[in-house]
């Protein structure tokens, strides 16, 4: 993260992000230490990790260093203060459930970081790339392009993924204009985050309310007018200031490596099998996730296996084409390695997740999770609750913010937990550090994208997102 509001801040919100991941009736322990030195020595320290991870881009300190240091300090604060009461195996059980809830979501993280990077290291992304910069548009006709394939591609990609690719293109054309560079990435990012609020698969937060069984695969689609009006009307209003000028374009070809279109084709694959895996047979999506990494590495198998011979051949045609670029190029062929695209993967991202749950998992299983459900959704209208849920995800992650409603578990009708599906999803667009996505279009646009001039544009992002909440509830009022 960047930039935040002070630290005192952080002390307002903090209440909601002290919860765990525990379905309702196992939230806490048998002792409650919300009053104990325990629990507030650990909530502090809870805020201060986390107004380090908010100072990330100051300090050029990875955000999972100190969720990590905090997630194992509280766990090991909860054991001595159980162990005092002979009570040890309730917290064990407790850490056990709280790690496997991890484990789950973090396999299938990874198995789509890998799909994403075996695709980039096939040059489908530079390829997308090369031909929007060789399209000839005008700028405003590439402003719609790039938000609108960012609204696309992020319910399959993930939004951060998405919002550098397209934001590659803009920086490609701009040729320095500032103007054009900031409001287009406005753009991205409002919709990225879209784009990844109708999808199980477009975001953290919704892959966590589909795992926990409150909404199912086919009834997030339920928020596609909401987010499509979300990215529309803030562009609409955007794309009024950008100017219709032709820029000069270059010819670069990008030629798709072996096995790059069978890849997006076996993520598909792949998304069917968790899919199905959840639908039908009720096990975890996992499952059929990392069966998706089994076909990958099936098909990593053969391709390298079968490289010498397309290599041969290759070369046989370009010799005979007289091709002596591209035959230069084949010296530069590597196999195909399955892991190292593993290894590729967002580990700060998949470590952060980790000490976020552990954290929060800690916290509420002292006793704060009580605490917060009954001064936000008890007695008060679910409706407001939720769309405070998503302002507040324009200033802390939201991923522990929607861990925060999971664990809390209300009582909610499917229309509401919708609600704070696509509020928890889009609210990050409200500031240009409310999400991954714009964080990252920050530093690759060296400073002509910024917090500020995203800021300038707030209200047109903020009736977009009152615009979308409106049209939930008016279209998916039957859910209600």
């Amino acid at each position: 993260m960047s930039a935040h509001p002070p630290v005192v801040l952080l002390t307002r919100v903090a209440p909601l992000l002290t919860l765990a991941v525990f379905p309702a009736g196992a939230s806490s322990g048998p002792l409650l230490l919300t009053g104990s030195s325990v629990g507030i020595f650990s909530l502090v320290l809870f805020i201060l990790a986390y107004a380090l991870v908010m100072a990330e881009e100051y300090l050029d300190l990875r955000k999972s260093k100190p969720v990590l240091v905090a997630a194992g300090v509280i766990w090991i604060l909860i054991g001595i203060a159980y162990q005092q009461q002979g009570m040890s195996p309730a917290a064990e059980q407790a850490f056990r459930h709280t790690l496997l809830e991890y484990a789950e979501l973090m396999l299938f993280l990874l198995v789509a970081m890998t799909y994403i990077n075996a695709m980039e290291d096939r040059r489908l992304f530079d390829a997308l790339r090369a031909w929007l910069v060789r399209s000839g548009f005008h700028l405003r006709t590439l402003f719609w392009l790039t938000g609108g394939l960012a609204f696309c591609i992020s319910p399959v990609a993930d939004n951060l993924t998405t919002a550098l690719l397209m934001c590659a293109v803009v920086l490609k054309v701009a040729n320095g204009d500032r103007r054009f560079v900031n409001l287009a990435s406005i753009n991205i990012v409002v919709a990225a985050n879209a784009g990844g609020a109708f999808s199980p698969f477009g975001d953290i937060t919704t892959l966590m309310v589909w795992q926990a069984g409150k909404v199912q695969f086919g009834q997030f689609f339920a928020l596609f007018i909401p987010s499509l009006l979300n990215f529309m009307v803030p562009a609409i209003l955007m794309s009024l200031m950008v100017p219709r000028h032709v820029p000069d374009a270059d010819n670069e070809q990008i030629e798709l490596k072996r096995g790059a279109r069978r890849i997006v084709l076996l993520f598909l694959l792949t998304i069917t099998t968790a899919v199905m895996c959840h639908s039908l047979l009720n096990l975890p999506p996992v499952l059929g996730m990392m069966l998706g990494l089994g076909y990958l590495q099936f098909f990593g198998f053969y391709l390298r296996k079968s490289l010498p011979r397309s290599l041969a051949r290759k070369r046989a045609l370009y010799a005979r084409n007289g091709d002596t670029e591209r035959l230069r190029s084949l010296g530069s062929v590597v196999p195909f390695d399955v892991f190292n695209k593993l290894a590729k993967a967002e580990w700060d991202t998949l470590l952060f997740f980790y000490g976020v749950v552990m954290c929060v998992g800690g916290l509420g299983f002292m006793g704060y999770l009580g605490l917060v459900s009954h001064w936000l959704y008890d007695g008060a209208d679910p409706t407001m609750a939720n769309v405070f849920i998503g302002v507040l995800s324009s200033v802390v992650d939201n991923i522990p913010v929607m861990f925060a409603v999971l664990s809390m578990s209300p009582d909610m009708t499917l229309g509401q937990w919708l609600l704070v599906t696509l509020t928890a999803g889009v609210g990050g667009s409200l500031l240009s550090i409310g999400s991954a996505a714009g964080v990252a279009l920050m530093g690759q646009a060296h400073g002509m994208y910024t917090f500020f001039g995203h800021l300038k544009w707030l209200p047109a992002i903020l009736l977009g997102y009152l615009v979308s909440i409106g049209a939930h509830l008016w279209l998916n009022s039957a859910m209600f």
